[in-house]
């Protein structure tokens, strides 16, 4: 993946503004992408069962009902607020080790990856072997949930808050190592290259050209992860690592709705602190980076003394004895108990699901981005839409903070378990994201052509429609296939909890202790992942 690439499908870093101005509509390819898409979501509806049978159930809209209600009654209790504050500094603390050793793992990997360090090509020796090696020790990290690390660590490790941590360093490490080579290669060649050309070796080469060339966006990048791992550190909760996670589910089983949105209020909090944080660090310069890395170092700290996480249980014998019997269980793989039919039925709901949540996530991103991106405007325009402007942000952040899990609990109020929840649950989630990057295209969007069309004596919309859309056209079509692979992999999450797919089948072979048939089902959410990543490169080169 190229620069302009990953910074687009990663969003926030620092280069995201300026290398995504490089996108350029593709016409006709553009037209046939369009029917494309038409086509799939009609053929992922039908898949879905719409016509064939109910989808909605009458009964659960007094549910739901209740459960919105509660929120200008959260519960407030002393204990229970007491409660919701350790919850929320462990889920604090697992998101900011989680981080700490994704940062790792991935500034390790992104050296190993990084054709500018090691060589343009991969040599047939000691280092060729271990870049070889690196590439595909990072791919199976990449295609396995944080929530699915969570369950097979549980089994190996037992309870101990080391695996909420691994469950986000592993998985996010293999994604920051790949994204962090890109930003080494693309980023910071001149400089390398101008070391080396004068005499340098290649660790000279890396200190002083390569690292401080690179280093804003490798902190910035940091930064979009540590969010992420943020609302990750939620969903692990609800698998049974503690945190807020454990405290929704807790809440949510007993129908406890004060209780829940006291949870998601504390979440909300979190979230926005993050996203808050992240963009002051991003758009201050070293003058931020500084004292903020002294404050992370801090944060690491504290969040190390409150989980105390057992490292010696890593290479400790119960260790190898659990994993040899877990190896030894889930050897060799084997098919569900209705074989391959089942669990192609399963692989295609997984791709329905996420179609058609990143569908309809596209499309419910667009209007909101128009009306969250009005803080772009400038003057009266600016004051006029920023009441406006702050409601649509709300209702993003909302929609992303609560996690992909809780959504798809209530939509299984009102409708019937299937495809259908899951697509609305990691729909509300993946537009709350969209939103975000959607109105920062805008944001950022060259101001020039709109100008030119208004002066010609165009109207607002006008202007719009041919000056702003062709630029952020194909940027929020980068960003809404990259979020397609993302949802590949949440679509796991939300079946755990009973929706449609692989991670159905997942949940109840977990409860079952059923590993070789466990082994089976990761093997094919991996597969169905790097499908939809190739598939997403594939249309994000044809939109460039």
């Amino acid at each position: 993946m190229s620069l302009s690439e990953t910074v687009e499908v990663g969003a926030t870093v620092t280069a995201e503004s300026a290398a995504a101005r490089h996108l350029r509509p593709a016409g006709g390819g553009r037209r046939w992408l369009a029917w494309a898409v038409v086509a799939l979501t009609l053929a992922a509806v039908l898949g879905a069962g719409v016509s064939r049978r109910p989808v909605v159930n009458p009964g659960g809209w007094p549910l739901l009902a209740r459960f919105w209600r509660a929120a200008a009654s959260p519960e407030s209790s002393p204990s229970f607020l007491a409660e919701t504050a350790r919850a929320a500094l462990t889920t604090l603390s697992y998101a900011v080790l989680g981080t700490a050793l994704s940062l790792v793992i991935g500034v390790l990997g992104g050296l190993l990856l990084s054709r500018r360090i090691l060589s343009r090509r991969i040599r047939v020796d000691r280092a060729g072997a271990v870049v070889r090696l690196t590439r595909l020790a990072l791919v199976v990290p990449r295609g396995v949930h944080e929530a699915v690390w969570a369950l097979l660590l549980l089994t190996i490790l037992g309870r101990d808050p080391i695996v909420a941590v691994l469950a986000i360093g592993l998985p996010f490490g293999a994604i920051t190592a790949k994204v962090f080579a890109d930003l080494l290669d693309e980023s910071a060649a001149r400089q390398h290259r101008t070391l080396r050309a004068a005499g340098a070796g290649r660790l000279q080469a890396l200190v002083y050209g390569t690292l401080p060339a690179s280093g804003p966006d490798l902190v910035s990048y940091g930064f979009y992860r540590f969010e992420c791992a943020v609302r990750s550190a939620v969903v692990l909760g609800m698998v049974g690592t503690g945190g807020l996670g454990f405290q929704l589910g807790q809440s949510f089983q007993g129908l406890a709705y004060g209780e829940m949105w006291t949870s998601l209020y504390a979440l909300l909090a979190l979230g926005a602190a993050a996203e808050y944080w992240s963009a002051w660090v991003r758009r201050g310069g070293p003058a931020r980076r500084r004292p903020t890395l002294l404050v992370a170092a801090i944060l690491g700290v504290v969040s190390w003394w409150h989980l105390r996480p057992s490292v010696a249980v890593l290479w400790s014998g119960r260790t190898f004895e659990r994993l040899a019997r877990w190896v030894g269980e889930s050897t060799p793989p084997q098919l569900p108990r209705g074989g391959w039919r089942e669990l192609a039925a399963a692989t295609v709901a997984t791709v329905h699901v996420s179609f058609l949540a990143i569908v309809g996530a596209s499309v419910l991103a667009v209007p909101l981005a128009l009306l969250a991106g009005r803080a772009a405007a400038s003057g009266r325009a600016r004051r006029r839409f920023a009441p406006t402007a702050m409601v649509a942000r709300f209702v993003a952040l909302l929609a992303r903070s609560v996690p992909p899990t809780v959504w798809a609990l209530l939509a299984l109020f009102v409708f019937f378990p299937g495809v259908v929840p899951g697509a609305v649950a990691l729909g509300l989630y993946t537009s709350g994201v969209l939103v975000r990057l959607f109105a920062e295209a805008l944001e950022h969007a060259d101001a020039r052509p709109s100008a030119t069309v208004a002066a010609a004596g165009a109207g607002r919309l006008a202007s719009f429609a041919y000056g702003t859309l062709p630029d952020v056209a194909p940027r929020w079509a980068a960003y809404s296939m990259y979020r397609w692979e993302v949802a590949a992999r949440d679509a796991a999450v939300v079946g755990v909890v009973g929706v449609a797919g692989l991670g159905r089948l997942l949940g109840e072979q977990t409860a079952g202790f059923a590993f070789p048939r466990m082994a089976t089902t990761v093997t094919a959410l991996v597969v169905v992942t790097v499908l939809i990543d190739a598939t997403s490169r594939l249309v994000r080169g044809w939109i460039r």
